[in-house]
Order: C-alpha cells, then sequence, then structure tokens
C-alpha cells in the first residue's frame, strides 16, 4: 500500500471510532492525541517490517498535524536517529533500465571511438549493447544486492562520468592536432587539423565506465534515495551556476566550458559530503528543485518581456529567479514528507511530464545521444549530451 492510501485508512478507522459512539461507549470523543497514537502504533508496526519509508510518512504526518502530542515527540525521536540499515527498496530495476539504455549507447559509441565509417558496426552495436547492458545491469544489482539510493550512485556515476569525458576533452582538445595562425590585424586563432569526434567518443566511453566504477565503490555505502537525489540535482545546479557565473565572469569558449565543468564537480562533492546529514526525503528533494526550476524559468520570462541587451543581466535574472526559488522550495517544504504530491523518481527526467491526462514537473537529466554534423567527408554523427524537455503518454 501506498503511504498515502495507509494515512486514508488510518484516518477512516479512527473517524468512524468517533462516529459512533453508540457502539463503544456512550460520551467517548476522539481526540488528537489519540488520532496520533493510533498513527504512531502503525509508523511503528511498519518500521518493525522493515518499510521504512511509509513509517517515515507516518512520522512526519504526525509531527506535522499533531505536533503538540506526545505521540509527535515520540515521532521526531524516530525522524532524528532512523533505523542504521534501511531497506529503502530495491535498486535493480532503476540500475538494469540505466545500464540497458548505457549499453545500448556504449553500441554505437565503440564504433564511433574505433573511427568506423560504416553502418555495419553500429548496427550490430546496437543490437548486442542494449542486451548486454540489461544482462550486465540485473547481475550487478543482485550480486551487489543494492538499494535503490546506492544504484543510484552508480547511475549517475556513469551519466556524470560520461559529460566530463566529453567536457575535458573539448577544454583541453585531447588527441586532436591543432593548427594556429595570426590574423593581418594580428588576432590569433586556432583550429582542428583533424575531425575530432573519435576522441570525443573515446572520452565519454572512458569518463562513463570510470564513473560507473566510482559509482560502484560507493554503492557499499549506506545510501537512502533522499541523498542520491540531492546529489543528483545538486551536481545539475552546480553545472547551471558555473555557466551563469562564467557569463558574468566574462568567460568563453573553453573557459566558459571549463567553469561549468568545475561549478558542477563541486556542487557533486558538496553535496555528497554533506546531504548525509540532512536527511532529505526523495520527494523533497525534487519539489525543492522543482521550485528552482519555476524561478529560472519565471526569471527567462521577464527576459523575453524585457529584452535587456545586455548578456549579463540576461543571465543574471533568470539565476536570481532560480536561487530564489531554491530557497523558497526549502522553506516551503519543511515538514513534508516523503508522499508529498505523489512525485515518483526517474534516472532520466522531463521538465514536463504528461501521462494519461495528468500533468506533472520534473528536472531534466542530461543523457548521452548523437546529432548530426556536416563536414568535409559528409555528414556524420557526434556525440553530444541532450536534456527532455516534454514527454507525454496518452
Amino acid at each position: 500500500m501506498r503511504p498515502r492510501s495507509i494515512l486514508l485508512c488510518a484516518s477512516l478507522a479512527v473517524w468512524f471510532a468517533g462516529a459512533t459512539p453508540g457502539l463503544v461507549q456512550a460520551q467517548t470523543r476522539v481526540t488528537p492525541a489519540d488520532t496520533a497514537q493510533v498513527l504512531l502504533e502503525a509508523a511503528r508496526g511498519f518500521e518493525a517490517e522493515g518499510r521504512w519509508e511509509v513509517a517515515e510518512a507516518l512520522y512526519r504526518r504526525i509531527v506535522a498535524r499533531y505536533g503538540s502530542t506526545v505521540a509527535a515527540t515520540d515521532a521526531r525521536a524516530r525522524l532524528v536517529a532512523p533505523p542504521a540499515s534501511v531497506a529503502y527498496g530495491d535498486g535493480t530495476v532503476e540500475l538494469t533500465v540505466w545500464m540497458t539504455l548505457y549499453g545500448a549507447w556504449l553500441g554505437v559509441a565503440v564504433p564511433g571511438a574505433l573511427g568506423a565509417d560504416s553502418p555495419e558496426p553500429y548496427g550490430v552495436g546496437l543490437l548486442a549493447g542494449g542486451p548486454t547492458g540489461f544482462l550486465a545491469g540485473r547481475s550487478l544489482a543482485r550480486s551487489l544486492d543494492l538499494t535503490e539510493g546506492q544504484a543510484r550512485a552508480i547511475t549517475l556515476g556513469g551519466t556524470w562520468g560520461t559529460w566530463q569525458g566529453f567536457g575535458w576533452r573539448e577544454v583541453f582538445d585531447l588527441g586532436v592536432g591543432q593548427s594556429c595562425d595570426t590574423s593581418p590585424f594580428g588576432d590569433e586563432f586556432c583550429f582542428d587539423t583533424e575531425d575530432s569526434a573519435e576522441e570525443t567518443f573515446a572520452a565519454m566511453v572512458v569518463g562513463g565506465l570510470a564513473g560507473i566504477g566510482v559509482g560502484a565503490l560507493l554503492s557499499g555505502r549506506d545510501i537512502t534515495p533522499g541523498t542520491g537525489t540531492v546529489v543528483n540535482y545538486g551536481s545539475l545546479w552546480g553545472t547551471w551556476f558555473g555557466v551563469a557565473g562564467g557569463i558574468l565572469m566574462d568567460l568563453e569558449d573553453d573557459d566558459l566550458l571549463a567553469a561549468t565543468l568545475v561549478g558542477g564537480d563541486v556542487a557533486l562533492l558538496a553535496t555528497a559530503l554533506l546531504a548525509p546529514g540532512w536527511n532529505v526525503s526523495r520527494s523533497r528533494a525534487r519539489l525543492v528543485s522543482i521550485a528552482g526550476v519555476l524561478g529560472g524559468l519565471g526569471g527567462a520570462g521577464l527576459d523575453l518581456i524585457a529584452q535587456p541587451d545586455d548578456e549579463k543581466v540576461a543571465v543574471a535574472i533568470p539565476l536570481v529567479g532560480s536561487v530564489a526559488g531554491l530557497l523558497l522550495g526549502i522553506v516551503a517544504t519543511r515538514d513534508s514528507g516523503p508522499d508529498i504530491a505523489g512525485l515518483e523518481a526517474s534516472t532520466n527526467g522531463a521538465l514536463v511530464q504528461v501521462d494519461e491526462g495528468r500533468v506533472r514537473l520534473g528536472l531534466p537529466t542530461p543523457v548521452p545521444t548523437l546529432v548530426p554534423h556536416d563536414g568535409p567527408r559528409g555528414t556524420r554523427w557526434r556525440p553530444a549530451l541532450g536534456l527532455e524537455l516534454f514527454r507525454a503518454r496518452f
């Protein structure tokens, strides 16, 4: 049963108990303390069964609705000191799905890194990559007995490593020769002497595999879904702050990309160290991030209305909006539990999601993709990272 259903059933039971006094005792009246105690006993039962997320939802409900009762005091104590080993859910599904997609990506990236020009190697890679990734992901999840939070450490490591491999290769032009010349006006300009697609593919493959390895090592720790979500979104917000800060500092080209990469890395490291002590639920982390996205979109809307001529002003407005949105989200969700808003976790989310008539907001996650590039040898597919802005299912 979902936490929300459990709360509804418990509330109905308490209501019926108080609505039929003639069947129990003529003058019986159910007080808030009685209701809180019923919910507390239910939460203890679920905690004893190892279903901590359900118990945590009930504890948070008690604190939010019946904060002055004795049961709320006990609930606060349980929230402050959760069980040392918590079964947050099976991470097999998430890791298997992600590894299947990553296997398909490797099926294209490896031939690209080897400089394949014909379509046959890519076709073979797609046919073999997806099934191989599926089997590898399921085997890895089962052998390590991963929870959802631990699985997310691996998926984030693979995605982040792929992005880092792409970015730092571009910054340092690794493996690509360059030729520089001076214009008649004294300006120096440089250009690649050959196509860099192979090197970019190789850097993304190496970075992704290294990230998976690091994530697998870190998955040995007790990682809650909330912690994994905070680290995931924290790295993305750090990337955005790196972009905006670089523009405000007049950085361009490789310097701007380097600032973007460093911003994300710093935020990733900071949240990885601090998030375990925050005890943030997965849903709260998602809502805070969505509030930041809405604030940034509001700033972008002001840009379209005001149309500032200064590029720095155009970036500063959504930057301030996103920071304000994050702060507002933190304040507004202080007493929220893990079942709020019915939000569902997803490895690769879209900004706007329409699912059978229900509209939801999410935080897009960068994923490896391919884009066409016209060159001297015709159109070739080059590696890139994409963001999904809209997803619909009818």
